[in-house]
């Protein structure tokens, strides 16, 4: 397994348009994308500007096919207005075990 995590920040006046359109996107994600096994959205305690997303995929392909799903094209649209630039940051990493 693959997990993609995502942390980032995202402009106040902006928020309520990101937290629709993360939503959008992980629900689209988790149910069309058969490479998907989970698609977490967390919000910082200390800082409800700071986003960490933890994702986990069957493989490095299925992280390509989300990435060119429609779906993503337009998360990506979203993103572009909502996130401040620089602040995010993509890690891919390959998932050892699970205790859940």
């Amino acid at each position: 397994m693959i997990a993609l995590t995502v942390s980032l920040y995202v402009h106040e006046e902006k928020l309520e348009t990101f937290l629709k359109a993360i939503e959008a996107n992980a629900r689209a994600t988790f149910h069309d994308e058969p490479g998907c096994h989970s698609f977490d959205v967390t919000q910082d305690l200390k800082d409800p500007l700071h986003f960490i997303f933890y994702e986990l995929y069957t493989d490095e392909a299925a992280v390509e096919a989300h990435r060119a799903a429609p779906h993503f094209a337009v998360w990506r649209k979203a993103a572009e207005a909502c996130v401040v630039k620089g602040s995010q940051v993509n890690t891919l990493s390959r998932r050892l075990f699970s205790h859940g």
